[in-house]
């Protein structure tokens, strides 16, 4: 955890979404983009596939194999994502179980997609009820199913086909129902994530009722943001070491540990809290300093000089953020940037810190909403000229409601400087999202 002032700024997003003239053929399979002639899907898998059409057809089982290919709309999520799962078959052994023709818009298909790795489990996906017509006798048409899930642990998970069912309501309610020929462990693998944890903000924090005194004087100290009845040792610092005073004290319901710190070690210049053997930036606080005032009667006279500690503050240029707009039907990427970000870290204890952006989704005309894991960035960050820590910028991927890093700087004995931030931002809009002004907010958080 570190100490220093906490800021956060939120900014607002809009999204518009220009309009475009449709030509929208009926019926049809919803699909992903067409891959090039010859070239086989990313993620494309087959496998054997055993089908039992309803009794009342008077169908035999159908065996052969399906074509099937499984996308997530974000590979890399953060524990507490929800991800959204599409599972298209392209290609069945099913057959039309109606004994007639089947009309358009009467095929409903749901599936289930298989997790193993670090999440286990299954995922339900449902699809629309959208076909063309289909042949007496003809095998079923390619279908598109969708499904969400949550994050739960960090690592890679694997996603595979599951069982899948064609429900047809013309002439009656029948459903074909198919499953692997295959244990669940021998059913390719057709996409894959990799799930990381949230980072944690360290909230620990020490307070001195005064700012120096005579050597072996006590000085009352309030150490905040500690874990509830954890011992939480107070020690005397000088730079990066500690000196020899030193007391501890027991958090209590709140998290709050008081105690009275005998300052007896000249060498003292500061004093700090922390959970453990020693102290760490993710266990301590940052330091408060602490002056010794000699007061022994000599000819010579001693001066001291106080660095107060600053904060940890940030700034930002501008207000709202406009971007670019995308053609109705198409959708794309829609780009921006968020705008100059300006931090200042004049604490001068020994922690870093984590700037974390996280936004919400993005809501337009009557509540259509895009979700915020749409929304990407590339930040980069630069120190100032004679500023002691290195600024490092967050990974180039998603933001997201849960938020992801936008720069930080690591722990060192010697830290501070000012920091110039900033990103470019995409916000991928879906095909035939309706036209309009599309808002989410940005929170930006520092510590």
């Amino acid at each position: 955890m570190r100490t220093g002032a906490r800021n956060r700024r939120t900014r607002r997003w809009s999204a518009a979404v220009g309009i475009a003239v449709l030509a929208a053929a009926s019926g049809g399979a919803l699909s992903a983009p067409a891959a090039a002639e010859g070239e086989i899907p990313t993620g494309q898998v087959e496998f054997p596939t055993h089908c039992l059409p309803p009794q009342e057809a008077g169908l035999p089982p159908a065996d052969g194999p399906t074509t099937a290919r499984i996308t997530v709309d974000n590979p890399a999520p953060q524990v507490g994502d929800t991800v959204t799962v599409t599972y298209q078959v392209a290609a069945s052994p099913a057959v039309n179980p109606a004994g007639a023709e089947l009309p358009a818009d009467a095929l409903t298909p749901t599936g289930r997609v298989l997790l193993s790795g670090a999440q286990s489990g299954e995922v339900t996906v449902v699809g629309a009820k959208r076909n063309d017509l289909v042949r007496a006798g003809a095998t079923l048409p390619a279908v598109t199913m969708t499904g969400t899930f949550t994050v739960t642990a960090p690592g890679q998970t694997a996603l595979a086909p599951g069982a899948y069912t064609l429900h047809t309501s013309h002439p009656l309610d029948l459903d074909t129902t198919c499953a692997p020929a295959v244990e669940p462990s021998a059913v390719p693998v057709s996409a894959r994530l990799t799930a990381s944890d949230l980072p944690t903000a360290n909230l620990r924090s020490v307070f001195l009722a005064s700012a120096s005194g005579k050597p072996g004087a006590k000085v009352k100290v309030t150490a905040a943001g500690f874990a509830p009845g954890s011992a939480v040792t107070i020690a005397g610092r000088a730079g990066a070491a500690e000196t020899a005073d030193r007391v501890t004290a027991k958090a209590d319901e709140r998290g709050t540990a008081v105690a009275e710190l005998p300052v007896t070690d000249k060498a003292t210049t500061a004093v700090v809290a922390y959970e453990g053997a020693a102290w760490s930036a993710r266990q301590g606080s940052g330091p408060a300093a602490y002056a010794i005032v000699d007061a022994t009667p000599t000819t010579s006279r001693r001066v001291v000089a106080t660095v107060e500690p600053g904060a940890l503050a940030m700034t930002q240029t501008g207000e709202d953020i406009t971007l670019g707009a995308v053609p109705y039907g198409d959708g794309g990427a829609a780009p921006g940037r968020i705008g100059t970000v300006t931090v200042t870290d004049a604490r001068g204890g020994p922690a870093g810190w984590s700037l974390i952006g996280k936004v919400t989704d993005f809501t337009g005309p009557g509540g259509v909403r895009i979700p915020g894991a749409s929304l990407s960035w590339t930040p980069k960050c630069v120190a100032a000229a004679g500023s002691p820590s290195a600024c490092a910028a967050g990974s180039v991927g998603v933001v997201g409601p849960e938020g992801a890093v936008l720069a930080s700087t690591a722990d060192a004995e010697v830290v501070g400087g000012t920091f110039t931030i900033d990103a470019t931002v995409t916000l991928q809009v879906p095909r035939y999202t309706p036209p309009g002004a599309y808002t989410a907010v940005l929170t930006l958080t520092l510590s």
